[in-house]
């Protein structure tokens, strides 16, 4: 009986395997001095930056920011999930994983079936487009756009036969067998209890995940029934905001893609397919979230974002560039083209051709959309429209992170406004949230920056060097002042101390799928943790007393002040909670 792998486990088997085996035995590694390296598997480059810590357990590369521990290179290298990473290195070690016998079917088993009831689904719609007697309009539909058979294969295309209950009558013999075709969101409950087929008379394309998996459906209605399109909803296996379709198919294809386009319907990546050009995805009827742009910054730093000419198109493109812009960097590129009002990528492909689809010329770096759109209805030869541009673009190259680029582009803005780049760089810097008018509020807040600062430093010490959590007596001195942040100190450093041997790669895992992961994760690729930058007990224990002293100052504050609707909640909770201490007599 499959249940939930107890962490105890996950722990020791960390404890027994080495991230530098693993690794070595599909990307070859060369020792540079502590650490290993080689070119990273997640991106091309010729110079290598993947960056494999023995000590820690922990790789990381400076180039695409791919890090994790062994389970999670398998995880991505191999596209394994997490139960089948931990099975991988059980039976590298020999040894077997127990289960906790409280839970009698795991959520990986649930999604298991869910996957392979979403394959029989696939199949049976791409059966009916082979054989049944009324697909005769989507075949037709298929080859007045040039769509060959082989590409149709490929990607699955299917039918969904006109009618209520096909697929019900086909699958759902059973109540067990109607609520997996509900959960996978391929029929519909009505208001009386009864099913219906969610795809009726549609083209159906089936949406795949990266390591190939079918985990929904697209349909497109061939007549002039509405919607035109139409998706699954979201499941416990698709989410539209994670996933791209065509991506499956491009890697498949294409060991290393040099670029990806990102268009946004799924005739578009199949018109496209047809004319060989595979490196194409689409966003699923959703606008391009920053879940996706990370996806396809690790595979590529080429991004073309393929849209329509009309409005919607380019309000489309504005979302998806507002979204890349805090991921932008200088080995990072997107581009932007707009087709003529009228077209879309199947249509212009099949009238222009391979060749004009591929003209640069139609291509827009994101600085020149970006500042094309801002000075859009302004006059830019006013003193008023140049400082009116100045406005506009601050908050957007806020976002940018500090690099090159975003130098290059305040050099380019002072260009069209004749506004001094460093009077920018200043105008940038007072970007900040307006203090408050409150001289107490603005000195507390100050001692908590302090604070807040002091545990991301010991937590990124902790990271770099565990051990330090055996100097430490007892927590209890921290936990006199129950911030969010000192809570989640204290039980790193009790989990440590349970765990003399721990590593970074062990302390992620453990925090694997909570709130903190993401924090943790950012802190392990600080250039202090991953390098080689001694941190004694002595200055670790100054900073532990530093920073008691620090939440006895904001206390002494917090005594201070008259009115209980001037704090916050977090110091609401903090004063509580060392008036039970007693610290407040």
């Amino acid at each position: 009986m499959a249940g939930k792998i107890p962490q105890y486990f996950i722990d020791e088997l960390l404890a027994r395997i080495d991230i530098v085996d693993i690794v070595d035995a599909y990307v070859p590694l060369k020792k540079a001095g502590r650490n290993h390296q080689a070119c990273c598997p997640f991106h091309d480059e010729k110079t290598p930056s993947f960056t494999v810590s023995q000590q820690k357990q922990f790789y990381h590369c400076f180039g695409c920011s791919a890090n994790g521990t062994a389970i999670s290179f398998l995880m991505e290298y191999l596209h394994m999930n997490f139960i089948e990473a931990i099975e991988d290195l059980a039976s590298r070690v020999g040894v077997e994983i127990p289960r906790d016998a409280s839970q009698t079917l795991s959520t990986t088993n649930q999604s298991g079936e869910l996957y392979e009831l979403m394959e029989i689904v696939t199949g049976y719609y791409s059966k009916k487009l082979r054989n049944h007697p009324k697909a005769g309009s989507v075949i037709s539909y298929l080859k007045e756009r040039g769509i060959s058979g082989e590409i149709a294969a490929e990607y699955e295309l299917g039918f969904a036969p006109a009618g209520w209950n096909n697929l019900i009558t086909e699958l759902g013999g059973s109540d067990g067998s109607l609520k997996r075709l509900l959960k996978v969101g391929a029929i519909i409950e009505n208001e009386h209890g009864g099913y219906y087929d969610r795809f009726r008379d549609r083209l159906t394309f089936p949406i795949r995940d990266q390591r190939g998996r079918a985990i929904g459906m697209g349909g497109r209605v061939i007549g002039d029934d509405i919607p035109k399109y139409l998706n699954s909803p979201e499941t416990p296996i698709f989410h539209k905001g994670r996933e791209l379709y065509g991506l499956y198919q491009a890697r498949k294809v294409l060991k290393n893609l040099d670029s990806l386009y990102i268009v946004e319907g799924y005739m578009d990546v199949i018109a496209l397919a047809q004319f060989g050009i595979r490196n194409v995805v689409a966003s699923l009827g959703t606008a391009t979230t920053p879940e996706h742009l990370n996806k396809m910054f690790r595979l590529t730093g080429k991004l073309i974002f393929c849209f329509d000419g009309d409005q919607p198109g380019k309000k489309a493109a504005w979302r998806a560039l507002e979204n890349a812009l805090p991921l932008i960097r200088g080995d990072r590129q997107v581009y932007f083209m707009f087709l003529p009002e009228d077209e879309d990528p199947d249509t212009f492909i099949r009238r222009h051709g391979k060749e004009s689809f591929f003209d640069i010329n139609m291509r827009l770096p994101l600085s020149v959309f970006l500042f094309n759109t801002l000075h859009k209805n302004i006059d830019i030869k006013s003193l008023e429209g140049r400082s009116e541009m100045v406005s506009k673009a601050l908050p957007h190259l806020k976002k940018l992170p500090s690099d090159p680029y975003r130098d290059i582009l305040i050099q380019e803005l002072s260009k069209i406004t004749r506004y001094q780049a460093e009077d920018i760089k200043k105008r940038l810097l007072e970007l900040t949230p307006a203090a408050s008018s409150k001289a107490p509020l603005k000195k507390r807040t100050i001692e908590q920056n302090k604070g807040i600062e002091k545990v991301r430093w010991i937590v990124r010490s902790l990271l770099h060097k565990p051990s330090l959590a055996v100097e430490i007596d007892t927590t209890e001195s921290l936990k006199n002042f129950p911030s969010n942040g000192i809570i989640f100190l204290c039980e790193l450093i009790e989990f440590i101390q349970s765990r003399p041997n721990i590593t970074l790669g062990g302390i992620l895992e453990n925090w694997r799928g909570t709130k903190f992961e993401q924090r943790l994760q950012e802190l392990s690729l600080e250039e202090e943790v991953f390098n080689e930058i001694e941190v004694t007990s002595e200055v670790f224990l100054d900073a532990i007393k530093s920073l008691i002293k620090t939440n006895m100052k904001e206390f002494e504050l917090l005594k201070g002040i008259n009115s209980p609707s001037e704090l916050t909640d977090e110091q609401k909770s903090l004063y509580r909670g060392l008036q039970k201490s007693g610290l407040d007599s």
